[in-house]
C-alpha cells in the first residue's frame, strides 16, 4: 500500500517569486502533490510561462502579478487566492532580490539599502501577516515556509543588507514557530546552498568564483530548484505537523566542509 502522508490535494500554497528559481521548485513540487498553488511575481511574462507549466501538472494553478514590497499590492493578492480557493494552507515567502552593486559597505547608499530591506524583509513581513490572519481565521492549521540564505550563517562581503534580510528572516521563523504553534501552525526556514538561479547566473559564469566554490561542495555540484521540491511537500504535508522552529539547510554540504 503506497504512503499518502504526502498528499497535498485540498490544500492552498502561496509562493512568492513563484516565477523561477527555488520558488518554481516548490511550486513544482506541491501543484505535483495534488495542492493547489498561486505563485506571485513582479514579471509578467515569466509569470505566463510558470502559470502554463503549472497548469499543465495542475490545471488549477494560478499566477499573480505583485510586488511584495508593496503592502497594499500583497493584501489584495492575498485576497484574490482566497476569493479564488476559498481557503490557505501554506505560504513560502520565497521573494528576494541580491545586492549586486558590488560597492564596498562604506560606500552603500540609503537606497542600497533599503531596496534590498524593502522585499526582502518588509515584503515578507507584508506576506506572513496576511497569510497568518487568514489561516488563523480558519483555525485549522498552516504551514509557513522561508527561503533564507548561507548569508545568514556565513559572511557575506559587499552583501550586508541582504544578510540581514536572511539572518531576519531565521529570527522570525523562530519567533513564529512559538507563536503560532497555538494555531497548529508550523513555521521553518530553509538556508540554500549555491544554486542555479537567475540571481547567481553571474557568478556562475565567472571562472574563477566556479574553482573556488565547487571543491568546497563535497557533492561536487551547484543546486538545482528541483532540489527543493521535497522538502515543501514533506513541510506542507500533514507528515511535518510536528516539525516547527527548524532551520533546515540544502546546501550540497557547503556549509559544514
Amino acid at each position: 500500500m503506497a504512503y499518502d502522508g504526502f498528499d497535498l490535494s485540498g490544500k492552498v500554497a502561496v509562493v512568492t517569486g513563484g516565477n523561477g528559481g527555488i520558488g518554481l521548485g516548490f511550486a513544482r513540487a506541491v501543484a505535483a502533490a495534488g495542492a493547489d498553488v498561486s505563485i506571485w511575481g513582479t514579471n509578467a511574462d515569466k509569470n505566463a510561462a510558470a502559470e502554463a507549466e503549472l497548469q499543465a501538472i495542475n490545471p488549477s494553478a494560478s499566477a499573480i502579478k505583485c510586488d511584495v514590497s508593496d503592502e497594499a499590492a500583497v493584501e489584495a493578492s492575498m485576497a484574490s487566492v482566497i476569493e479564488r480557493y476559498g481557503r490557505l494552507d501554506a505560504c513560502f515567502p520565497n521573494a528576494g532580490i541580491g545586492t549586486q552593486n558590488g560597492k564596498p559597505f562604506f560606500e552603500h547608499s540609503n537606497e542600497d539599502w533599503f531596496s534590498v530591506m524593502d522585499v526582502n524583509l518588509n515584503g515578507v513581513f507584508y506576506t506572513l501577516r496576511a497569510a497568518t490572519r487568514q489561516m488563523v481565521k480558519q483555525g485549522e492549521g498552516g504551514t509557513l515556509v522561508m527561503t533564507s540564505s548561507g548569508t545568514a550563517i556565513q559572511g557575506a562581503p559587499k552583501g550586508q543588507a541582504y544578510a540581514a534580510t536572511k539572518g531576519a528572516m531565521v529570527s522570525m521563523t523562530l519567533a513564529l514557530a512559538t507563536e503560532m504553534a497555538r494555531y497548529k501552525i508550523t513555521a521553518n526556514a530553509i538556508i540554500p546552498g549555491w544554486v542555479e538561479t537567475a540571481m547567481t547566473e553571474g557568478a556562475f559564469s565567472r571562472e574563477k568564483f566556479v574553482n573556488a566554490v565547487i571543491p568546497r561542495i563535497p557533492m561536487r555540484r551547484w543546486g538545482t530548484p528541483e532540489d527543493f521540491g521535497a522538502i515543501a511537500v514533506y513541510l506542507m504535508s500533514d507528515s511535518s505537523r510536528w516539525h516547527t522552529g527548524d532551520i533546515i539547510k540544502i546546501d550540497g554540504g557547503f556549509s559544514i566542509f
